[in-house]
């Protein structure tokens, strides 16, 4: 396995923390103010990355009026036209440079998912450490195979694909020259129910294809990316907005700003719990080991009498014989008289 991917000089994988990824998506509305708060807003968050989308309506589908080009039941976007869809969720393209510079002086990666080739030689023009692949274009293998030229990390998602397609979007990969793979489990539902995710799914995409894997997560809440690095997620994505209340086509599966601050802390949190293979004691532990039981005096025991369950017990705290000698001690004799209380040492028994 692949266990350890670079994104500038961030390493990923599965003995480093977590790389959380902030997706802006459609969220600023088309206003760059609000994408470069955003920004800034994620940063306060904590997160190790923002993530964009470099298309236009035209890269992405025709316009048309045709009913194959309109979004049918099923989504939050029923109804529109994909087109019309498309060109409310673009990110413009002369924002793109700007904001990548924003970012990388608050200490943020900024990555985009390129949708055709002419996004793929725009990002390489602006230099980004990484490139994104969607789930919906998971089957794009000459989009795929365009990426993988330009040599540079790949996080792919595999939302809807099968396991034949994955291993194919994957084989592409590499025959292109790739070498750098992150694969993410993601369900492509917006939102996704938490019974749908499967998380399973991803550890044994990262048994199966030997490369680090995280979630794509559409889910409303930050339970499922808790979880999912519980399980060994090496990449958390996520996305956000200020307020949900700001809508956009992208809102109604967005964590606020407060909910992606929460989400980074219980993902961060989840990390430290996990650890590793210990079973040495820890600092704090040791003050509690006074409490341990031991054996004691239940009662007054005189000199020479034997020592039997009834004057004997094994109790809280520490400070007697261990209880492993409780049968090894049962008839021997009490030295002197051991009062009520007293914890039994060597020196009181023969």
């Amino acid at each position: 396995m692949n266990n350890k991917i670079i994104i500038n000089d961030r390493k990923i994988g599965p003995d480093y923390p977590v790389y959380i990824i902030a997706e802006m998506s459609a969220n600023h509305n088309h206003n760059f103010d609000a994408a470069v708060e955003l920004i800034h807003l994620a940063k306060e968050c904590g997160v190790d990355a923002i993530k964009i989308q470099t298309y236009t309506p035209e890269t992405m589908t025709l316009d048309c009026d045709k009913e194959y080009f309109q979004i049918g039941k099923g989504t939050i976007w029923e109804g529109k036209k994909l087109f019309d869809l498309y060109g409310e969720a673009y990110t413009p393209w002369e924002w793109q440079p700007k904001l990548k510079k924003i970012a990388n002086d608050l200490g943020l990666d900024l990555f985009s998912t390129p949708f055709d080739e002419s996004s793929v030689d725009f990002l390489e023009e602006m230099d980004v450490p990484a490139y994104k692949v969607a789930s919906f274009e998971l089957v794009d293998l000459p989009l795929i195979r365009k990426i993988a030229s330009k040599g540079k990390p790949v996080i792919m998602s595999t939302g809807m694909g099968t396991l034949s397609e994955i291993n194919e979007a994957v084989s592409t990969f590499y025959d292109a020259g790739g070498t750098d793979l992150i694969l993410l489990k993601c369900t492509s539902s917006y939102p996704a129910p938490p019974e749908t995710m499967n998380l399973r799914t991803m550890m044994n995409m990262q048994e199966t294809f030997g490369v680090p894997c995280g979630l794509s997560d559409h889910s409303l809440g930050i339970e499922v990316p808790v979880a999912a690095v519980a399980l060994g997620a090496c990449v958390i994505e996520k996305h956000f907005i200020k307020s949900r209340s700001e809508g956009g086509p992208d809102s109604a599966f967005s964590l606020e700003a407060d909910e992606l601050k929460d989400m980074v802390e219980a993902v961060r949190n989840t990390e430290k719990a996990l650890g590793r293979v210990q079973y040495q004691i820890t600092e704090k532990e040791k003050a509690g080991r006074v409490f341990r039981r031991s054996l004691f005096a239940s009662q007054d025991i005189r000199k020479g009498e034997s020592i039997t369950a009834n004057n004997i017990k094994c109790v809280r705290p520490s400070h007697g014989l261990h209880p492993r000698h409780y049968e090894e001690i049962l008839g021997m004799k009490a030295d002197r008289d051991i009062e009520f209380g007293t914890p039994l040492k060597w020196e009181l028994l023969s």
